[in-house]
């Protein structure tokens, strides 16, 4: 029997430090990453942090939920949120911290744990929401994936190995992956 949403907010809130997710209405705890998958995710974040407007976006590193339907709910690994969606939410203990409209940037990570997940059942729900950016980054293979959303609705897919990558919807946003994987 698939959880409600309720009861999923319910589990969400009363245990903050599970991680739960929400797939086609199953529970599913976010497991514990590699080394290497935490170096990556925290580099970004804090290079993330370093170039963008406080005041515009603000970034979410393994906590905050998107929500594609009644029965998923995703806790990517970074993603970038405009703050005129953070706002409604401030203040309040009784509401968990979902965001439903299409993001600017989402961003996972593989780890051996969480690998063929990510591809297989988060990737297309980030694409089915119409996040604007969708990055997967190998840690191991030294490479980073974009799929960027089109004006027809689709993805055109990129493979970056090296220098700098540039979010389309951050406009003066540049990672550098030399000195992201170093």
């Amino acid at each position: 029997m698939p959880v409600t949403e309720k009861t999923y907010h319910q589990v969400a809130l009363e245990d903050p430090q599970g991680h739960w997710e929400l797939h086609c209405g199953a529970l599913r705890q976010k497991p514990d990453m590699t080394v290497e998958h935490n170096y990556i995710v925290t580099r970004l974040f804090a290079r993330l942090v370093q170039q963008l407007d406080q005041h515009e976006f603000d970034i979410r590193a393994n906590m905050g939920r998107v929500r594609r339907s009644p029965e998923s709910y995703y806790i990517p690994d970074v993603f970038v949120v405009p703050m005129s969606f953070v706002r409604p939410h401030r203040g309040r203990s009784d509401v968990l911290e979902v965001y439903e409209a299409p993001l600017p940037l989402v961003v996972e990570v593989w780890s051996p744990s969480t690998g063929d997940y990510d591809v297989d059942a988060k990737l297309p729900e980030y694409q089915r929401r119409g996040d604007l950016e969708i990055w997967r980054i190998q840690p191991y293979e030294r490479t980073l994936t974009a799929w960027r959303r089109q004006n027809d609705g689709s993805y055109t897919e990129t493979i970056h190995t090296a220098g700098a990558v540039e979010p389309a919807a951050l406009p003066g946003v540049r990672i550098d992956l030399d000195t992201l994987f170093d």
